[in-house]
């Protein structure tokens, strides 16, 4: 039986869902890099990213090619970059909301100086 499409998408974000690995795509969405440049942009072990790497490879997402000792990692297709763009501008989107949000409701905030609350008071116990 057939994964359905619904499914298939979760689990592509779900493997998407890890900050090293989006870190990895936005780099990689600038140019093709070997595993050292990503090793210095990236504050995280060697191993780390390696596995990290390896579950991207899997995917399909980014490929890699051996020169000599070094390997280069790149994206597999435009599309992955395209999705990061995607998601940078839906998450802007949704930050101005937030602010302007928040500004709102700081422009409606009363004055702190409203002397019709009871003051506290503290009796000798400090209570």
């Amino acid at each position: 039986m057939a994964v359905p499409l619904y499914q298939a998408k979760a689990e592509f974000f779900r493997m998407l869902g890890h900050p090293v690995r989006i870190r990895v795509l936005e780099l990689l969405g600038e140019r093709p890099r070997q595993v050292r440049e990503l090793l210095a942009e990236i504050d995280i072990e060697a191993s780390s990213l390696s596995q990290q790497l390896g579950v991207l490879r899997r995917a399909g997402i980014v490929t890699s090619r051996r020169e000599g000792t070094a390997v280069t990692y790149a994206l597999a297709g435009p599309d992955v970059a395209d999705l990061m763009r995607a998601a940078r501008r839906i998450l802007t989107e949704m930050l101005v909301g937030h602010v302007e949000l928040l500004e709102a409701l700081e422009a409606q905030q009363e004055p702190d100086t409203d002397d019709s609350r009871p003051a506290a008071t503290v009796d000798s116990a400090g209570r």
